[in-house]
């Protein structure tokens, strides 16, 4: 069924689409931040580091973690949902509905995402609760975002986003008077009730950490994909638990 859902897929729209998806993971790459300076950093401070080449409390600092963000809502959301979004151009082959201005939607909401979370990055970089890097440097703050995140994966809201995310087409047939713009916010809203928990443990796991980013978008893809998330989304909430309970035992 799949396969024949990307039949399409060598058109333009889906190359920009891939293009963008790209591009992001590329960008991610580039300002990623060499382990051999997480380890300096151990020596010199964070103030040094700071000065030279990362997060800075100001507005110049700000616009960077924000275009981080964004770039990292890019390359890891669009993935998540590429056989939703497969599914919406096969419905909307014989329409004047536009993948653009569907994936434009989708993205504001990340956009928006974006700009919450390095408010937030800023504010814990502030309270020195974060790294220059933007890693936890509390235990406190390791065991919180790992207990919400686990608590989330049992929550109703969870599980009423993944339905809709698993039954791409359903959820198309009962919006699609809406029309590109506002089905395409409606999905990045939904994509956004299943995954922000997991996306804000990028401060346990490394903002700038390619691995982090690399194996949460592969969890959040396989959460999505209905033969497989069912089995995997309560084992994860538990492991994630489990994690917060260790880190609150042994402090690390």
């Amino acid at each position: 069924m799949f396969a024949n859902r990307v039949r399409s897929m060598l058109g333009t729209q889906w190359l920009m689409l891939f293009g963008a998806i790209l591009a992001a993971w590329v960008a991610l790459y580039a300002m990623a931040i060499p382990t051999e300076l997480r380890e300096a950093s151990r020596v010199f401070g964070s103030d040094f580091w700071v000065a030279l080449c990362t997060v800075t409390p100001d507005l110049a600092g700000m616009v960077r973690v924000t275009v981080m963000w964004l770039l990292m809502s890019v390359a890891m959301m669009l993935p998540t949902v590429l056989p939703t979004f497969a599914a919406y151009d096969d419905l909307a082959q014989n329409t004047d509905i536009d993948l653009p201005r569907f994936t434009a939607g989708f993205l504001t909401i990340w956009a928006g995402f974006s700009v919450l979370a390095a408010t937030l990055q800023m504010a814990l970089f502030r309270a020195d609760l974060v790294s220059s890097f933007g890693d936890s440097r509390s235990a406190a703050l390791t065991v919180a975002l790992l207990g919400i995140a686990g608590l989330y994966q049992f929550s109703a809201l969870k599980e009423a986003c993944l339905s809709k995310c698993r039954a791409p087409v359903t959820f198309f047939m009962q919006h699609w008077e809406e029309g590109a713009w506002r089905m395409g916010l409606r999905l990045g809203a939904t994509c956004l009730g299943c995954c922000w928990a997991l996306m804000l443990l990028a401060f346990v796991g490394g903002v700038m950490s390619l691995a982090f980013m690399g194996l949460a978008t592969l969890i959040m893809t396989l959460e999505k994909l209905p033969d497989i998330g069912r089995w995997l989304n309560k084992p994860l909430g538990v492991a994630l638990l489990g994690g917060a309970v260790f880190v609150a035992v042994t402090g690390l």
